[in-house]
């Protein structure tokens, strides 16, 4: 498919509403931490989830929630950056500010093998696990968020929008296939988050191959590994479309912070948005009261 930069630009857009979360204002200088724990790496060590026989819904339901964190850009504010469009954007200092804060309280970040273990057999997760997922394919995801979680021994779940690998945006640029393939290799998860975040619910008929099937093939041509987990655009989801995923070899998909669909919990998983409005402290009283 042919594609303008017209539609790179609007995505950018839609991208910066394409979440609702409440959000409180605040500070916080805590120094960059540089210490990279022999805990938390271990933590995100493989597990084998081939032989995992999926648990009735009542079973997932019934578990403690993990909590999972969802950001999108990582840099400054600008002049530009609507009131909306900062919710979304979570400035470099305060972004290390909230990782040294989750290092500092114990938390110990998880992937989803782990989360998958967890919810189907109950398998044991380290002490204060948590989940921190990237979305929409941002330039600063790599420069900025990559070094600031390796410094903790952090890895992460990245959510790709395959319309904007390697380009660059009026807004904000996008990492490269080679960025995206490095990611990976060094432990982190690749997830699909469509062509070009169209609305979930919308989807009908050549909408499957368009934003699912072929996204699906790029990535697994760019990583070498399969796709089995997925993020909502918008966090918007319909019980009809489940079904389309888990035939095409998703086991997990992430929406925001609605109540999970009682027969498929594993198919809405719930995230928050990380405020750009959030103090470290106010992240760490968001991640008590929500999960």
């Amino acid at each position: 498919m042919k594609y303008s930069i017209f539609t790179v630009i609007a995505a950018s857009v839609i991208l910066l509403a394409s979440c609702q979360s409440e959000s409180s204002t605040g500070t916080s200088a805590v120094a960059d931490s540089t210490t990279k724990t022999t805990t938390q790496t271990a933590t995100t060590a493989p597990v084998d989830v081939s032989k995992i026989k999926v648990a009735d819904a009542k079973t997932i339901l019934a578990r403690k929630q993990v909590p999972i964190l969802c950001y999108h850009q990582v840099r400054n504010w600008k002049p530009t950056d609507g009131k909306v469009g900062k919710d979304y954007i979570v400035e470099i200092q305060n972004f290390k500010d909230q990782m040294k804060m989750l290092a500092d309280s114990g938390y110990h970040t998880i992937l989803p093998d782990q989360l998958y273990a967890y919810l189907n057999t109950g398998a044991a997760l380290p002490s204060k696990p948590i989940m921190l997922t990237f979305d929409d394919t941002d330039m600063d995801q790599f420069t900025i968020v990559r070094p600031t979680l390796d410094k903790l021994g952090y890895k992460a779940v990245y959510f790709i929008m395959t319309v904007s690998i390697g380009r660059k945006g009026k807004f904000v640029d996008y990492m490269t296939k080679e960025q995206i393939k490095q990611l990976s290799d060094e432990g982190n998860i690749i997830g699909s988050h469509t062509y070009d975040h169209k609305n979930f619910k919308k989807y009908a008929g050549k909408d499957w191959e368009e934003q699912l099937d072929k996204p699906t093939k790029k990535l697994e041509e760019i990583t070498g590994k399969k796709m089995t987990e997925f993020a909502y655009p918008f966090g918007l989801w319909n019980a009809e479309g489940i079904p389309e995923l888990k035939k095409r070899g998703f086991r997990m998909a992430f929406q925001l912070s609605t109540k999970r669909d009682e027969k498929d919990p594993l198919f809405t998983i719930r995230r928050i948005i990380a405020s750009g409005y959030w103090s470290p402290k106010t992240l760490s009283n968001s991640i008590k009261n929500s999960f």
